[in-house]
C-alpha cells in the first residue's frame, strides 16, 4: 500500500526524469556514468550519447515496446540496439548491477557480499526464442528462468534454459556460477523440487548448505512460507518491467541483459533516491 511520504518521494523523482519516468535521474546517472567504455584515440570523434542509449534501453524494458518503436528522439533505434549489444557483450549491465546490489546492501547496513540465498525458477512464454521447451508442471511452452536472490531479494545470478529443463538441473548452473561471483555464500533456501541427489552432491562439493523449505502436509490454499516468499516478490519485481512478462528475444543473451537492465534499474534507483 503507498503512503503519502512514499508518494511524494515518487513525485519528486517523477520531476527530475527529463520526459519518462524510466529516464535516469542525474543522480542516477552519476552512479555508473564512469563505467561507460571511453572513445577511442584515434578515429572520428564518438557522437553517441550514452545517457541517451540507456535511457532508450530502460524505456524498451520497462514499457515493452518494440526496438523499431522507440521513440525518435532516443535517436536512430538501429543504433541504440547496436550499443545495447555492445554493452551487454562487454559484461557493462552486469557490473552495473552487481555494483548496484553491492551499495545498497551496504546502505541497508548490510555486508557487501552476502552469506546466504533463495533459489527458484519461472517458466514465461517465449514465442521468438530459438529454442524452446515445455514445462507439464505449468503447462508453458518457452523458457525458464532459474534464480538466486539474497535473503531481501536482490538478484544473484540467473540462468536462462527452455522451459522443459528441470529446477533442480537448472540450479546446478546457478550453484556455479555464485561461488564464482559470491564466494562468501554459504547456505541456501530453496522448495521440495531442489531436493534431488545430484544437485546435493554438487552443492555439498561447492561447499553450500542447501536447507529444503516445505509446505505443510495439512496445509489448505495459500500461506507464506519462511524465506520462499522472498523470490517470489524477486519475480514480482521482475515482471513490474513489461518486457520481462514474457521472454520476447530470440537469444538468450538479449534476455540475460534485459533482466539486468530491469533489476539493476530497481537498486540503482533505490541508491541514488533512498
Amino acid at each position: 500500500m503507498w503512503t503519502e511520504q512514499s508518494r511524494g518521494r515518487m513525485a519528486q523523482i517523477a520531476k527530475k526524469t527529463k520526459r519518462y519516468p524510466s529516464d535516469l535521474t542525474d543522480e542516477e546517472w552519476e552512479q555508473f556514468a564512469p563505467l561507460m567504455p571511453k572513445p577511442g584515440r584515434r578515429g572520428r570523434p564518438r557522437e553517441v550519447d550514452f545517457r541517451e542509449v540507456v535511457n532508450a534501453v530502460r524505456y524498451l524494458v520497462r514499457s515493452g515496446c518494440g526496438w523499431r518503436m522507440l521513440p525518435i528522439h532516443f535517436g536512430p533505434w538501429q543504433t541504440v540496439y547496436g550499443w545495447f549489444r555492445e554493452l551487454a557483450r562487454r559484461f557493462l549491465f552486469q557490473t552495473i548491477h552487481d555494483v548496484a546490489l553491492m551499495l545498497d546492501r551496504e546502505r541497508a547496513g548490510r555486508e557487501a557480499s552476502p552469506t546466504a540465498g533463495v533459489i527458484d525458477s519461472q517458466s514465461v512464454k517465449a514465442p521468438q526464442a530459438e529454442t524452446r521447451g515445455y514445462d507439464a508442471g505449468k503447462k508453458i511452452v518457452g523458457r525458464k528462468r532459474h534464480i538466486a536472490v539474497d535473503t531481501n531479494g536482490r538478484l544473484l545470478m540467473v540462468n536462462l534454459t527452455t522451459a522443459d529443463i528441470s529446477d533442480s538441473a537448472g540450479a546446478q548452473a546457478i550453484l556455479d556460477g555464485i561461488r564464482k561471483r559470491w564466494p562468501w555464500v554459504k547456505h541456501l533456501f530453496a522448495d521440495g523440487a531442489y531436493d534431488r541427489l545430484k544437485l546435493i552432491d554438487k552443492a555439498t562439493y561447492l561447499d553450500f548448505v542447501v536447507e529444503i523449505i516445505r509446505r505443510s502436509d495439512d496445509q489448505k490454499g495459500f500461506q507464506i512460507l519462511p524465506r520462499r516468499w522472498v523470490v517470489e516478490r524477486t519475480f514480482g519485481w521482475m515482471t513490474r518491467w513489461r518486457r520481462l512478462v514474457r521472454d520476447n528475444e530470440q537469444r538468450i543473451d538479449v534476455s540475460h541483459a534485459m533482466i539486468l537492465v530491469a533489476m539493476g534499474g530497481n537498486l540503482i534507483r533505490r541508491n541514488a533516491h533512498p
